[in-house]
């Protein structure tokens, strides 16, 4: 049966079909002609953003209204390309641009003064005429000035200078440091992280790294990190705490390696690191949706101590078995949202999102600036067109009332609560709420109340410079929640199509550890990570105690490192415990109990060598008081035995960022 359009809409289509219809395409590849997958083109023109990712074989297509258009081209470990005045439109409805690119020449780090800095960005090329194609080869950085460093005796201020043949000291460990700026800086002295009240704020702009960094007036803020120190198993067997699933420290340490500026301690959040990588832990086969397993071996950078890995799966549920959604997308639009790595990279990412989504879903979506509105109400995600609409039409500008708009959120949720579903907001935000209810105190407690309600939480922190990480990892942590940092739209695909289930959907809640250390194998043992996580020996059987969230398929991995009881006898090394429940309702929790045997193995793991390597480069980052012979060369070593099961390019992408230090 024939299909007719009524004559009436023809007009209208062949408008939209003039607007849209006009496309851009071509290849990306390295300077060998190899196709470069997983390069981010940004298309920008006076009021459109489109962001696309070349393919596995380097090619890359999108519609496109007509106009003229800047190109931003940026892939990991190649320099970063701009291309200016592309002109699309009626006499040229398409352009092929082809792209070489060239690896990133100027170091990430520099360990003394006889290193040479080199630019990152260069001088954008010569507009392109309306013709096709257009071939565009970068060239090398150029030479700068050397940077500036700073003396290892002077903790209250550092010196700068631009001269070369000045000598200045460094410290063992040596400096990370920035190209000098135009502007001349001055340092203020930072309070030290064992001061009462300490909060390490970070200005991107930083030229070090260490006690002092440059004021900024809109810094981007971390939480205090206090790393677990050893416990005698003779006066403390119990090692109690909440699971993390989060990944975003990971994917912001990366942002922040990739824009060649120092990485700020207290961004590394070591169990984020790990567990941003995936580790396909057997599944699980009995009644309980989550399996235990366990790995003891000899400690890579303190060989006289083992590790011990506990890892957790998550039972995979089939995207088909979800219960149905009801979603509610709730998006920071204020000022400090108008950047192209924020509002429309959220718009993009929700756009991805939406076509994971089963018809038989719900989308509402909710905004907040100097106000909040219902952009749009509860929608089935079958109207795909209308839902589409709202998400790009949404704008930045004005003042930020976060706190408003988590309560019109979680309004707007419980009006199509489904008492059998999956009911959740998921919060897009830099986290730089500046208008009613700022502190994390007040957001926490106002997260605590609406977790009540059987809604869960998901937050989203996207930007730069006055990224709020320390506000968006309190959010969640206390809202039934997890916590991504989405840095490209490649992450958004990993975060929000590859692991949709798992992000998206819990199957365990309140899922607490407790590790009893037996004293005659153990003489102290050290919880790597999970500082904001720890939980006293009491919380563990007490269900009104809040921890962690599992979703689908997600694994769970936590290390320990252990001090061996050389007169250790005959005996396990530690009795594991773990509770859970189910995601519904305040019921009981369950416990599950194993031993672990004190059997060392020789031959560790692909997932033991790996997630180590990714431990040993966090104590680095920190510069961790527990980092033994910790090195970098160990640590891209180690990461290479354990890229058999990489079907994604994660973990290659982990060394590849590694070989850079």
């Amino acid at each position: 049966m024939q299909k007719f359009i009524p004559a009436l809409l023809l007009p209208t289509i062949a408008l939209y079909w003039l607007a849209v219809s006009a496309q851009f395409f071509g290849t990306v590849t390295d300077q060998r002609g190899q196709p470069l997958s997983g390069v981010e083109l940004i298309f920008t023109s006076q009021d459109t953003t489109l962001i696309v990712h070349s393919e596995t074989n380097g090619k890359y297509s999108v519609l496109a209204p007509k106009g003229t258009y800047s190109l931003q081209v940026s892939h990991f470990g190649y320099a970063p390309q701009t291309i200016k005045n592309i002109t699309i439109g009626n006499r040229n409805r398409q352009r092929n641009i082809v792209l070489t690119l060239i690896p990133q020449q100027e170091p990430l780090i520099w360990k003394d003064e006889e290193e040479t800095v080199r630019k990152s960005i260069e001088e954008a090329p010569p507009a392109l005429e309306d013709s096709a194609p257009a071939i565009f080869v970068a060239p090398p950085p150029p030479p700068v000035p050397q940077p500036a460093y700073r003396t290892s005796t002077d903790t209250k201020a550092a010196k700068t200078t631009g001269r070369k043949e000045k000598k200045i000291l460094l410290s063992e460990d040596k400096m990370r440091v920035m190209p000098p700026q135009s502007m001349p800086v001055t340092y203020a002295a930072m309070p030290k992280p064992t001061e009462p009240g300490y909060n390490y704020q970070w200005n991107s702009g930083s030229n070090i790294v260490g006690d002092s960094i440059v004021p900024d007036m809109s810094p981007e803020q971390y939480n205090t990190i206090i790393e677990n120190p050893f416990q005698k198993t003779k006066t403390n067997q119990f090692s109690t705490f909440s699971i993390d699933v989060d990944a975003a420290s990971y994917s912001n340490v990366r942002r922040i390696i990739n824009a060649r500026t120092a990485v700020p301690p207290n961004a590394v959040r070591i169990e984020e690191m790990v567990n941003y990588f995936d580790y396909n832990y057997p599944q699980p086969t009995g009644n309980d949706p989550i399996r235990i397993v366990t790995e003891l071996g000899k400690c890579p950078w303190n060989p006289e101590h083992h590790l011990l890995m506990v890892g957790l799966q998550g039972r995979d549920i089939p995207k088909e078995r979800v219960p149905e959604s009801n979603f509610v997308f709730l998006v920071d639009v204020s000022g400090s949202m108008e950047d192209n790595n924020k509002l429309p990279l959220v718009k993009a990412s929700l756009l991805l999102l939406l076509e994971e989504l089963r018809p038989k879903d719900r989308v509402a979506l909710v905004t907040y600036a100097g106000s909040t509105s219902v952009v749009l109400e509860s929608t089935l995600a079958s109207e795909k067109a209308k839902i589409t609409k709202a998400i790009n039409a949404l704008g930045a500008g004005g003042s930020t009332a976060g706190a408003s708009g988590i309560k019109l959120a979680y309004q707007t949720a419980r009006l199509r609560f489904n008492a059998q579903g999956n009911n959740r907001v998921v919060l897009c935000t830099d986290g730089d709420f500046n208008l009613g209810l700022s502190s994390e105190a007040e957001l926490v407690k106002l997260i605590e109340e609406e977790r009540k309600s059987g809604i869960y939480l998901t937050v989203l922190g996207f930007g730069t410079g006055n990224y709020q990480d320390g506000k968006m990892q309190e959010l969640a942590d206390h809202g039934n929640g997890n916590h991504a940092y989405i840095d490209q739209i490649g992450e958004a695909k990993k975060v929000l199509v590859k692991e949709f289930s798992g992000t998206l959907y819990t199957i365990a809640k309140d899922v607490k550890l407790q590790l009893v250390f037996n004293p005659e194998q153990v003489l102290e043992y050290r919880l790597i990570g999970y500082e904001n996580r720890m939980l006293a020996k009491e919380d563990f059987e007490n269900d009104a105690k809040d921890a962690g969230e599992l979703g689908a398929g997600h694994t769970v991995t936590a290390l320990y490192e252990i001090v061996p009881n050389p007169q250790g006898k005959a005996g396990d090394l530690v009795n594991l415990k773990f509770r859970y429940k189910s995601p519904s309702g305040n019921q009981k929790s369950l416990l599950v109990e194993s031993s672990v045997p004190a059997v060392c193995t020789a031959t560790p793991s692909d997932n033991f060598n790996f997630a180590s390597a990714v431990a040993e480069s966090g104590l680095l980052l920190r510069n961790s008081a527990f980092k033994g012979s910790a090195h970098w060369k160990n640590v891209v070593a180690r990461a290479q035995l354990g890229l058999s099961n990489d079907k994604e390019g994660y973990r290659k992408e982990f060394v590849e960022l590694m070989k850079r230090f």
